[in-house]
């Protein structure tokens, strides 16, 4: 599978950002929430985009920090969402915590939100 996070795979239209607060559906595993909603008129399988609260680290330095890891971990990881997607998708993936994790922590918990994704979309018609 092709570990890559291209242009055309981040979200950045502000409709399909609305739509998501609007309607999106919510996973969560702490401290990682993914919220999304399928989208019928995208180009590609799924667009992913990253945020970490100003309410939980004040320096931009450390939100960015943290939006590096979440970025990394979707990139290592998106084969366990791209292999099960019936419709194209779009997904915001939130760091939501005081805690300082270490990557391979969250690189786990973004496993196991990835896996409890996947089971959702099967249990629903």
């Amino acid at each position: 599978m092709n570990q890559t996070y291209p242009k055309h795979e981040k979200l950045k239209k502000k409709k399909y950002i609305d739509l998501l607060f609007s309607e999106g559906r919510t996973v969560t595993k702490y401290p990682l929430r993914l919220v999304y909603v399928p989208v019928k008129e995208l180009d590609v399988p799924l667009q992913m985009g990253v945020s970490v609260s100003k309410k939980y680290f004040k320096k931009a330095v450390d939100r960015n920090y943290f939006k590096r890891v979440l970025r990394e971990c979707y990139r290592l990881n998106k084969d366990l969402l791209l292999n099960d997607l019936p419709e194209p998708y779009v997904m915001m993936f939130f760091y939501q915590t005081k805690e300082r994790l270490s990557y391979q922590e969250i690189e786990q918990k973004t496993i196991e939100l990835f896996k409890k994704f996947t089971d959702t979309l099967q249990k629903t018609p």
